[in-house]
């Protein structure tokens, strides 16, 4: 009787360490606005493009439903648990610099901060974005699949 107490003991430990690591929508918001995280790429297009750039890089990548705050610039999104990993929560941030000059930040953050794989990350983010620029600058629709 004494080792079931044991092993519920610590599946309780594990399950409050877990839980006490959880990022969240608003954690994405915070570290961005603090300057601590995300990564920054400009991009040859216009606001409005790299706007439905961004949301189709995240839908590519299986991203759960988009939160768009168009008013100040940035969108909102997550991913759910899968074989390797318990899932992120991603914001992308697009702010015109000029004409067809549109400064795009992103920032993912693991669910759960332990966990060692991501569903997606910053660098997948950007070189997908870039390939998606490719795509509209040859005059081409963006797929609804990821190429």
């Amino acid at each position: 009787m004494n080792i079931i107490k044991k092993i519920a003991s610590a599946g309780l430990v594990a399950l409050a360490i877990t839980a006490s690591g959880c990022s969240t929508m608003q954690d994405v918001v915070k570290v961005k606005q603090s300057g601590a995280e995300g990564t920054t790429q400009n991009y040859a297009v216009t606001e409005a493009q790299a706007w439905e750039i961004a949301k189709t890089v995240f839908r590519w990548e299986g991203a759960d439903a988009i939160e768009e705050h168009r008013d100040q610039h940035y969108m909102l999104t997550s991913s759910g648990v899968n074989l390797v990993s318990w899932g992120a929560v991603m914001g992308a941030w697009v702010e015109p610099v000029k004409d067809d000059d549109t400064k795009v930040t992103v920032v993912t953050k693991r669910r759960v901060t332990v966990n060692v794989a991501t569903t997606l990350t910053e660098t997948t983010f950007h070189k997908r974005f870039a390939q998606a620029v490719s795509i509209i600058k040859q005059g081409k629709p963006l797929p609804a699949e990821a190429p």
